[in-house]
């Protein structure tokens, strides 16, 4: 399992452009999208991340070579943000009782 990290810093007046593209985004996931979130800092309400757990590093690579810009890419660019993308091997993991 894989987990990617988009981050950028999208203003105040852009934070609905981006809930919108996450909203509409996310309607059409990519193969291996296991599960997805848009998160905001509490600490720094600027800072926005889309966190997507991939169920290998193989549907990743796959959607990386499609030759289409990745669709979170396009989300934080509706808002007017340039993302930077981090790239994390899930080495260990423990799903909630609460899930199931």
């Amino acid at each position: 399992m894989v987990i990617t990290i988009l981050e950028a810093r999208v203003p105040n007046e852009n934070w609905t452009a981006l809930d919108k593209a996450y909203l509409e985004g996310i309607q059409h996931n990519d193969t291996g999208v296991v599960q997805s979130f848009l998160v905001q800092s509490t600490k720094d309400p600027e800072l926005w991340r889309i966190i997507t757990t991939w169920s290998s590093q193989a549907a990743l690579d796959a959607m990386r070579s499609s030759g289409e810009t990745p669709r979170g890419v396009l989300m934080f660019r509706s808002a007017k943000a340039e993302p930077v993308l981090s790239v994390f091997q899930v080495v260990q993991q423990r799903a909630p009782e609460w899930i199931g």
